[in-house]
C-alpha cells in the first residue's frame, strides 16, 4: 500500500519513509503540501502522513484540499503534531484528519496507526465493492421493471377514439414503474360495447403481476362469453362472479376492485356491476353529475360473495367518467384529500368538452392539488361520452 509522506524537513521525511518501508509499505516523499496533493492524485495512495507546518500548503490546508478531491476512494489522513497541540488537533479533526501521531513516535506506535488505517481502508473497499454490486443489480432490476412496464402498457388500450357511437378516452398514471391498474373497452356482438376498470390492492411488482394476468384474461371473447346470460341478456355480474371464483381459489390474499358494464349502443342502456370500485360519475348534457352505483364487494376475497346487476341509461350527450381511488384520495401538502366532490366537479366539465379532454383535465387538477408531487397510488381515468345512436344493423 502506497503512503504519501508530506514533510518539509528532509531528515524527518527520510526517517519516516525508512520506518514505513521497514513495515512493508511503499513510502512516497513530498517536500510540501502542494506536492503531496499532486502525488495523491497521481499515485492513488490511500494513506497520507502529513506534518502540520509546511510551506505553500500546511497540514490542515492539505487535509481540506484532499477532502474536496473528487476521488472514488477514501484517503486516510494521519497528522504529525506535537504532544501538547490539543487545539490544533481539534482544528485538524474539523478539517477531516482521521488520526494523529506525535513527533518522534516509536515504530510500534506508527505500526499501530498504519494497521488501523489499512483495516479501515480494506473495510471501505469491501463496502465500495458491495455498493457496486448492489448498484449493478439495482440497474438490472430497474431495466427489467421498465421492460415489464412497457409490456404492461401494451395491454392497456390507447383510448382516444370513437367506438360504436361513443367517444372514449383514458389516462393512466402509475405511481411506480409498474402498476396494479388495468382497464379495457371493446366492441361486442349485437351492437353491444363492453368496458371494465380494475384496481389491484397494493402497489409495485406484486400488484402489477395480478393486473397483467387480469388483462391477459379479459379479452373481448372472454368478456362476451362471461358477461351475458344464455338468452343474450347482459349480465356483467356473472363476469365478476366468474373472476371472483377464479381468484379467490388461490392461497394468497390478493384481491381487486372492479367496475364493468355492457352498453347497448342503439338505446344507451348500460348494464353494470360494481365490485368495490369507486362509483363513476354520470354527467348529463346539461352538466349535472351524479355517482353511479353504491359499492359492492371486492373480487378475490371471498369465493361465496355475490354480485348484482344494475342499469343506467346513457343519453345522447351524456357521459360516464370512471376514476380509480387515487383521484379522490390524493392529498395536498396539508394532507387534505382531493375528495369525491372535486372529482365530480372536474368530471362535470365533460358536458361542455370533448371526452378526450377530461382525463388530462383530471391529471392536471390532481398535479396542481399535489403541487407537482407524484401520486402515491396508481391513477386510471376513463371517460365515455355518447355522441350518436349506433346503428346495430349496419354494425352487423
Amino acid at each position: 500500500m502506497k503512503i504519501v509522506v508530506a514533510e518539509d524537513s528532509e531528515l524527518q521525511r527520510l526517517y519516516l519513509c525508512s520506518l514505513i518501508n521497514g513495515l512493508g509499505f511503499e513510502p512516497i516523499e513530498a517536500e510540501d503540501g502542494r506536492a503531496a496533493l499532486d502525488l495523491i492524485q497521481k499515485t492513488g495512495a490511500q494513506i497520507l502522513i502529513s506534518d502540520l507546518e509546511m510551506p505553500h500548503l500546511d497540514g490542515i490546508g492539505l487535509t481540506k484540499a484532499v477532502r474536496h478531491l473528487d476521488l472514488d476512494y477514501y484517503v486516510h489522513v494521519i497528522m504529525v503534531t506535537g504532544a501538547d497541540e490539543v487545539e490544533v488537533r481539534d482544528e485538524a479533526l474539523k478539517a477531516g484528519a482521521d488520526d494523529f501521531i506525535t513527533k518522534g513516535s516509536s515504530t510500534a506506535m506508527l505500526k499501530a496507526r498504519l494497521r488501523t488505517a489499512t483495516r479501515l481502508i480494506a473495510h471501505a473497499s469491501e463496502l465500495a465493492e458491495r455498493t457496486r454490486v448492489l448498484k449493478e443489480t439495482n440497474e438490472r432490476i430497474q431495466e427489467d421493471l421498465r421492460a415489464a412496464a412497457a409490456a404492461q402498457r401494451q395491454l392497456l388500450p390507447n383510448l382516444h377514439e370513437d367506438i360504436m357511437g361513443f367517444s372514449v378516452a383514458s389516462a393512466f398514471v402509475p405511481s411506480s414503474i409498474v402498476s396494479g391498474d388495468m382497464f379495457g373497452c371493446f366492441e361486442l356482438e349485437d351492437g353491444n360495447m363492453g368496458f371494465y376498470a380494475v384496481d389491484v390492492s397494493g402497489h409495485g411488482v406484486h400488484a402489477s403481476l395480478l393486473s397483467v394476468a387480469i388483462g391477459h384474461l379479459i379479452t373481448p371473447e372472454y368478456f362476451q362469453s362471461q358477461a351475458f346470460a344464455m338468452d343474450g341478456t347482459p349480465d356483467p355480474a356473472a363476469l365478476i362472479d366468474a373472476l371472483n371464483k377464479r381468484f379467490s381459489a388461490s392461497d394468497n390474499d390478493d384481491y381487486f376492485t372492479m367496475f364493468c358494464g355492457v352498453v347497448d349502443t342503439s338505446t344507451g342502456r348500460m348494464s353494470y356491476c360494481q365490485a368495490g370500485y369507486p362509483s363513476p360519475f354520470y354527467v348529463t348534457d346539461k352538466g349535472s353529475a351524479e355517482p353511479v352505483g353504491d359499492g359492492g364487494f371486492p373480487v378475490g376475497l371471498i369465493g361465496a360473495a355475490s354480485y348484482e346487476n344494475n342499469v343506467h341509461d346513457v343519453d345522447i350527450g351524456g357521459a360516464l367518467v370512471i376514476c380509480s381511488d387515487a383521484a379522490s384520495e390524493a392529498e395536498n401538502t396539508a394532507h387534505e384529500p382531493f375528495g369525491n366532490e372535486r372529482v365530480r366537479k372536474v368530471a362535470a366539465t365533460i358536458a361542455s368538452a370533448r371526452a378526450d379532454e377530461i382525463p388530462e383535465k383530471m391529471v392536471f387538477a390532481l398535479s396542481d392539488w399535489r403541487s407537482g408531487k407524484p401520486l402515491e397510488d396508481d391513477l386510471t381515468i376513463f371517460a365515455l361520452k355518447r355522441r350518436t345512436t349506433h346503428d346495430t344493423h349496419n354494425h352487423r
